[in-house]
């Protein structure tokens, strides 16, 4: 074993934590729905939302609601009632979220996106929080998607209509859980005037047509699309993929049981009781719990607020965070998951952890997943070594294997 990672005390973790106004996800409520298409370069996309307070003193910096109060974090029980309308922010949080604002956006108008992922400032604003305001952005900035936008060529892709895994697709949208929510409406929305979902992935299956679907897909372009405008989203969403997930969706590819079995050797150090029921007495495999995690890049598992603060630190940290995320998840439901009898039970409680298990704000999560001891670079390590011996085991079954490479087809101008 090549990383040490050290199980963090939870109860640290209770104490109150600056509020999470900047954590939420973007509100639309301003926004016409005909923008949405609007490109990279268009000027129907604001900066900032009108309502920003680094536009207007008199910001309201409405915020989704959080689960607090009564919940026992760690405890399992009913959640209370969530509270219709947040608290007003204070004179004081509304200056301190104004100058998170203005940091970022000064970042975004002096720094190259190409190497946001390099510089410490970048990741030290990203602790400090992302206003929802500017996380779009942040992310686009992140992921450096304006750098892959072809003007003209989102539009020609969506011309190509339907790709045979459309109908799939469309069932996933329809009768998942997390796209029937009310939070999720606008995408609704989206798909009810011809655009959304559905249609961002055909358009990237007709340029990408080699991709192994999973449901996780759509989670994370609808994640996507809360967010940005339909074209940016396109352009975020392909960069994310190319950077980060893409082996997870390709015909042939291994990675995502080498990352499983990373996450099964470090919960095996983080908490050799849990290992041991899950993996060895009940015969779970890894890939079992870690495929819908980060398939999905946990969409799906996570309140919003938490999602998106996932999300930050993911687009910067890469995979490693993916599976601090995953050793988090199992320690704040620790104790149910040693009372289940069934793997059923088990992965339904991973996948979906209880909103009252987790800390009380998205900053108490953040800071306990930071806290995990675990090193990123030698797990990066010990990924290509996993890597290189599985397809060495690969190449041993199969003598002949494909040298086919993924394909792209952009349209022609």
């Amino acid at each position: 074993m090549e990383f040490e990672l050290v199980r963090p005390n939870l109860n640290q973790y209770l104490t109150a934590a600056r509020s999470s106004e900047d954590s939420s996800v973007l509100g639309r409520e301003g926004l016409d729905v005909g923008t949405l298409g609007a490109g990279p370069g268009s000027n129907t996309t604001p900066y900032l939302r009108a309502d920003s307070p680094a536009i207007s003193m008199l910001s309201s910096g409405a915020r989704s609601p959080t689960i607090e109060g009564s919940m026992s974090w760690g405890n399992a029980g009913p959640p209370s009632p969530v509270a219709t309308r947040p608290p007003p922010e204070s004179e004081s949080q509304m200056e301190a979220h104004r100058n998170r604002e203005l940091k970022w956006m000064s970042l975004l108008s002096s720094s190259p996106p190409s190497q946001a992922r390099k510089t410490k400032k970048v990741r030290k604003l990203l602790l400090e929080g992302v206003p929802s305001s500017v996380r779009y952005l942040v992310w686009s900035h992140l992921t450096d998607g304006k750098a892959r936008c072809v003007p003209g060529v989102y539009e020609q892709l969506c011309k190509r209509g339907k790709v045979p895994l459309t109908e799939e697709i469309e069932k996933d949208v329809e009768k998942g859980p997390w796209f029937a929510r009310e939070e999720q409406k606008q995408l609704r929305t989206l798909a009810e005037a011809g655009g959304g979902v559905v249609q961002l992935l055909q358009a990237y299956l007709n340029m990408v047509p080699d991709i192994q679907y999973m449901p996780g897909l759509p989670h994370i372009v609808g994640q996507l699309l809360l967010l940005a405008p339909e074209e940016d989203a396109f352009w975020i969403f392909i960069s994310i993929m190319d950077t980060h997930i893409r082996p997870y969706f390709s015909s042939g590819s291994t990675q995502m049981e080498v990352d499983s079995a990373l996450f099964s050797r470090a919960l095996e150090v983080n908490d050799a009781a849990v290992a041991k029921k899950l993996l060895v007495n009940m015969g779970i495999s890894p890939s079992s719990i870690c495929a819908p995690w980060f398939s999905s890049l946990y969409v799906g598992c996570l309140p919003s607020e938490y999602l998106t603060r996932t999300w930050d630190l993911f687009l910067y940290d890469g995979i490693p965070f993916l599976l601090r995320v995953g050793l988090a998840i199992v320690s704040f439901v620790r104790r149910q998951l040693l009372e289940c009898t069934s793997e059923e039970a088990v992965l339904n409680l991973l996948h979906r952890p209880p909103p009252v298990s987790l800390p009380p704000t998205p900053e108490n999560y953040v800071s306990f997943i930071l806290s995990i001891k675990l090193k990123d670079d030698d797990v990066r390590k010990q990924r290509i070594k996993m890597e290189a011996q599985v397809k060495r085991q690969t190449q041993q079954q199969q003598p002949r294997p494909s040298n086919a490479t993924g394909s792209i087809s952009l349209p022609r101008p």
